[in-house]
């Protein structure tokens, strides 16, 4: 459902400090798969999501979502199919706005806008059955400003608001890195049942090598542009931390560390 042809980025080009990270890079992801990304700073994790989710182009290559090339696709189009919860837990959400009206300006994604109220009071029954899957109590606190939540809170809505409408791609970029390790465990516990019971396809980048293993379909390590590890299937169900671990030692000594 999503593939990336041949991709070739190139930062600061013709400069010292060129850096070519993506040369004819190819990558399949196909419906249903949960993808763990983990890999070293610098690897490509984080320039492959925004090439996918188009906040970066790639020089060359093609980027194809279902039958669709969309390299050259605005992100604002191409967010009507993609949810995306980034690392910041402020960024998902409109702190100055509560719950209900954050999740009232989500639902009318890719709707028409009219002058008519953007907060329809009957669908607040419909809000609060999405949000008791959290587990937080947020359904009671519909009229609380988002701001005013913790961050695995936050988190927790801005996943619900990233899954609300139909999409078919779900992107999260280190959701968790920011969090303190019990809210940590929560928000995947959450992310897992969301991406269940809706059947998303997701990639998701994390640093957690144990969320990496123990969570998803199948796990791409990145290094320098390249996937230098491809696990799906039985294999990745007996997959253990030590064997990550094992290439990453490998990685090091072969950079000089």
């Amino acid at each position: 459902m999503l593939e990336l042809n041949n991709v070739c980025k190139v930062f600061n080009a013709g400069t010292v400090d060129e850096n070519r990270l993506f040369d004819n890079f190819s990558l399949s992801v196909s419906e249903g798969e949960f993808i763990s990304v983990i890999g070293s700073n610098g690897s490509g994790k984080t320039t492959l999501l925004n090439i996918i989710c188009g906040t970066m182009r790639p020089d060359s290559g093609k980027v194809l979502f279902g039958s669709a090339d969309i390299t050259y696709a605005p992100e604002y189009k191409r967010a009507r199919r993609i949810g995306r919860v980034l690392q910041d837990p402020k960024m998902g959400t409109c702190g100055s706005l509560s719950i209900l009206e954050n999740m009232a300006l989500a639902e009318n994604k890719n709707k028409r806008y009219s002058l008519g109220r953007a907060v329809n009071k009957q669908r607040e029954e419909y809000f609060k059955s999405l949000l008791e899957s959290c587990g937080m109590g947020l359904e009671n606190r519909l009229g609380v400003l988002a701001g005013s939540l913790s961050g695995g809170q936050r988190q927790a809505l801005a996943l619900i608001i990233a899954t609300m409408t139909d999409i078919d791609l779900l992107i999260l970029d280190e959701h968790t890195a920011a969090l303190d390790p019990k809210s940590s465990e929560t928000l995947m516990e959450i992310t897992q049942r969301v991406v269940t019971e809706k059947k998303l396809t997701t990639l998701m980048v994390t640093h957690n090598l144990r969320f990496a293993v123990d969570y998803g379909t199948r796990l791409v390590m990145m290094h320098s542009g390249e996937a230098v590890m491809d696990i799906s299937g039985d294999k990745k169900r007996e997959l253990h931390i030590e064997d990550i671990l094992g290439k990453f030692n490998e990685i090091s000594i072969e950079c000089g560390n």
